[in-house]
């Protein structure tokens, strides 16, 4: 395959997306599915996954006609003098476009191989560390709301559990905006973190960690759970929160039966605000569940190339002394911790993005 080609594998790949892309135009044009509003948006959604797609298959399949008609006259040996020098001239252009066709192309397959979701779960959890571990899992929380303001993000507090000196033993919220799951994706396992703690008085350095969940927050349309799959318990809720809470059982616990995925929710006084906080974020660990061993099955050299996510790999060292982050996953250094910190996230993102967007296009 040269730089201006497709390998065959692919371009079957493409003429089965454009024959999906036509069907589904049929299909939306059709009375009774144009009276179902709910199969519309459906089938809109998934059109609109593959306009570019087809787009660009249309683009290069031209520019690549064009290639080959200019290569048919400057390897004929009875070919016009004038046409012939004109096919010569036009030669490079053409093959640069081509190339530049087939990019376009690869890029936006892998863009189309991702989750196209705009709104995520971030769920971030003290480890090792006692209350340090807290005040940074603290810190990570603000750096990701620094960085969802910096876009333009919309960004809900969903549940914490604080400490006395203001840490986070777990904290989790949403952060909406456009590709807010992609751009984050890639912020999911163990940070560890070097500092002198608020705590020491000896000045000495410590090590403690905090993990990074990073859960894609589906649309109604992208998962359904049948009611009798999960186990609701209703408990009281224990610790403050006014006169009532005590006294009422408003905490809900879901049990997701054939995973055990389990939620509990019991920072609203209200019964009904916890239940549905609670299936907000059992939807969204199921989600994450399914799509993992989705890709698990169908991408398991993938895994090496910038990890799985997996919650206990510690992909991310932050050394507060030397004003350095450390990406393990990628042997990035970066020396500006403090930046980073503030929300300024933008080089470090941008890299993860490029190395596994190189490692996937060299698996194409």
């Amino acid at each position: 395959m040269t730089a201006e080609s497709l390998s065959e594998n692919l371009v079957l790949r493409l003429e089965e997306f454009t024959a999906r892309h036509a069907e589904l135009e049929l299909q939306m044009a059709k009375p009774e599915v144009a009276c179902d509003h709910l199969r519309l948006v459906e089938l809109s959604k998934e059109r609109g996954r593959l306009d570019k797609l087809v787009e660009l298959y249309g683009n290069y399949k031209q520019a690549a006609q064009a290639l080959q008609e200019a290569r048919q006259i400057t390897d004929g040996k009875d070919s016009d003098p004038e046409l012939l020098q004109l096919a010569q001239e036009e030669l490079p252009e053409l093959q640069a476009l081509t190339a530049q066709a087939v990019e376009q192309l690869k890029r936006a397959l892998l863009t189309e191989q991702q989750l196209d979701v705009d709104s995520c779960i971030m769920e971030i959890r003290a480890g090792t560390g006692g209350e340090e571990a807290a005040l940074f899992a603290r810190d990570l929380y603000q750096m990701y709301t620094r960085y969802a303001e910096s876009q333009s993000w919309k960004t809900e507090l969903i549940h914490f559990s604080p400490t006395d000196l203001g840490g986070f033993r777990e904290v989790i919220f949403s952060l909406t905006g456009p590709g807010a799951y992609g751009r984050l994706a890639y912020e999911g396992g163990g940070h560890r973190v070097q500092r002198v703690p608020v705590t020491e008085a000896q000045g000495r350095i410590h090590t403690s960690a905090a993990t990074v969940a990073v859960l894609p927050e589906p649309e109604k349309l992208d998962i359904d759970i049948k009611p009798d799959e999960v186990r609701e318990d209703v408990f009281r809720a224990s610790g403050p929160g006014g006169q009532n809470v005590n006294k009422v059982s408003s905490a809900i616990r879901l049990t997701h039966l054939s995973t055990g995925i389990t939620v509990s929710m019991q920072d609203e006084k209200s019964q009904h605000k916890n239940r549905a906080k609670a299936w907000r974020i059992l939807k969204s660990r199921l989600f994450d569940h399914f799509e993992s061993i989705k890709r698990a099955q169908r991408e398991s050299t993938r895994r090496n190339m910038i990890g799985s996510g997996d919650r206990s790999q510690r992909i991310r060292t932050y050394n507060f002394p030397q004003n350095r982050l450390s990406d393990h996953r990628i042997n990035l250094d970066l020396y500006s911790l403090d930046r980073i910190i503030a929300g300024d996230l933008d080089t470090l993102l941008d890299a993860l993005e490029a190395h596994d967007r190189q490692q996937r296009l060299e698996n194409l």
